[in-house]
């Protein structure tokens, strides 16, 4: 009789190099690197589900507050006046800029929303046991989503603009530029606890 043929979820294609290799069945602890280009395949680090969760609600909240308090408080000659982020993406709209309008808006709202949305989505069902619907789709939208948050990108631009701005006007950062700071830290370190196949064997 012939062998049986090895389990599929323990074929994984390299990241980097897309070599396609067979992850070691015994890889409770430690790293499992590409043995071409040295790539980590899989990395047991902390709770699969329990931290990415907490990442996602954690941005939710930080997502709120970059929404709602002001961004900027600009002073010039007496006359205060305080900056949105959203107010900013309607005044492009409004100086006739369509286009980039709609790239801040995409990469600075629509994105970050839909990662965290995805992130809550995927790990909520998964720590009362159960698995999320279209948790094939969700876990592909999930990473492909993740290049097009740029939230740090645009806060440098802010800062640029700052610094350009400081010589004729008094700029203080509001509670919203904080939050963002902060919501570019948790983000990125959310996409880094992302691991589809340790998701697969937790669901298999």
């Amino acid at each position: 009789m012939a062998n049986a043929l090895p389990h599929h979820h323990d074929l994984v294609a390299c990241h980097e190099c897309d070599l396609l290799q067979r992850l070691p069945a015994d890889r409770a602890r430690g790293r499992v690197r590409c043995r071409r280009c040295g790539c980590v395949l899989h990395h047991q680090g902390r709770d699969v589900v329990s931290t990415p969760l907490a990442l996602g609600f954690t941005a939710l909240v930080l997502f709120v507050l970059s929404n709602v308090y002001p961004l900027m408080d600009f002073g010039l000659q007496g006359q205060r006046d305080s900056t949105y982020l959203l107010a900013g993406i309607r005044e492009l709209y409004a100086q006739g800029m369509p286009v980039l309008a709609s790239t801040v808006l995409f990469t600075t709202v629509i994105a970050p929303a839909l990662h965290i949305t995805l992130l809550i989505y995927l790990y909520l069902p998964l720590s009362l046991g159960r698995r999320p619907p279209a948790f094939v789709a969700a876990l592909r939208l999930t990473q492909a989503i993740i290049p097009w948050s740029m939230l740090e990108i645009f806060l440098l631009g802010v800062l640029v603009a700052s610094v350009k701005l400081a010589e004729q006007a008094t700029i203080v950062a509001g509670p919203a530029a904080w939050s963002l700071g902060l919501l570019v830290i948790v983000l990125a370190a959310a996409a880094t606890q992302v691991h589809p196949h340790r998701l697969w064997d937790l669901i298999a």
